[in-house]
């Protein structure tokens, strides 16, 4: 097991076998890497990272919908839209 940053470690696929517990525990506090000979294969890291990560994911999709929305709306004219009273017949 390697830091290489302040919250990174890097971990082989062996040492992952043997000391699940203690990676584990390293996962929690930050990012760990998984290698196998010597290549990036996996990343560990606590679901409350995970989420906070999907969180701005979300977001960041939920604005550049938004930006497309905004734009197909500005660049439409009245032709574009089907009458809520002619669809409900």
């Amino acid at each position: 097991m390697i830091t290489i940053k302040e919250n990174t470690t890097l971990v082989g696929v062996s040492e992952l076998r043997s000391g699940i517990e203690k990676i584990l525990k390293k996962a929690h506090g930050g990012l760990v890497i998984i290698e196998k000979r010597h290549k990036p294969t996996a990343v560990l890291m606590s679901n409350e990272e995970y989420e906070h990560i999907q969180n701005i994911l979300e977001t960041a999709e939920d604005l550049v919908l938004g930006f497309i929305a905004d734009a197909r709306y500005k660049s439409s004219n009245g032709k574009d839209y089907i009458d809520i009273e002619a669809l409900l017949k």
